[in-house]
């Protein structure tokens, strides 16, 4: 598949989906694909960039990736980034430091996630429960205030 069929999917996917503040979810979706891209992804990171929550949150199979016509690491870095049911976060942290790509690709998933001003619009216990979640996990990661 194509970068832009890749977004295309994903847009169709999540289409009918909203983030805790209620904005469409495909705007967390672009702004993940453009963070991966500033920080030097490729085009296979920019394709788990758009896809990077499709199976956890159930709009596409893992059946459905497996068979996809996608490049190797793409799957791959999907499948690291893929939060599963009662996983310890450290757990996860490993496995996304363990596959070549994936921190990236976290990295922009946390930098739009703990936006200050996307955090703001919630209610504060939300805001303070995700904040320290994902600060949790960017230590995890190993990630400096400047990733």
């Amino acid at each position: 598949m194509s970068l832009a069929e890749v977004e295309a999917l994903a847009r169709a996917a999540h289409a009918e989906q909203t983030d805790k503040a209620g904005r469409p979810y495909v705007e967390h979706l672009r702004t993940v694909a453009e963070g991966v891209r500033a920080r030097g992804g490729g085009e296979e990171l920019i394709a788990a960039a758009w896809l990077h929550d499709a199976v956890e949150d159930g709009v596409l199979s893992e059946e459905w990736l497996e068979t996809a016509d996608l490049d190797r690491r793409t799957k791959d870095v999907v499948r690291a980034v893929t939060k599963r049911s009662g996983e310890a976060p450290e757990a996860y942290a490993r496995r996304i430091l363990a596959t070549p790509g994936a921190r990236l690709v976290k990295t922009a998933d946390l930098a739009h996630n703990a936006d200050p001003a996307r955090l703001a619009v919630l209610d504060e216990a939300t805001a303070g429960r995700l904040a320290r979640k994902y600060a949790a996990m960017r230590q995890y990661l190993g990630l400096t205030p400047d990733d």
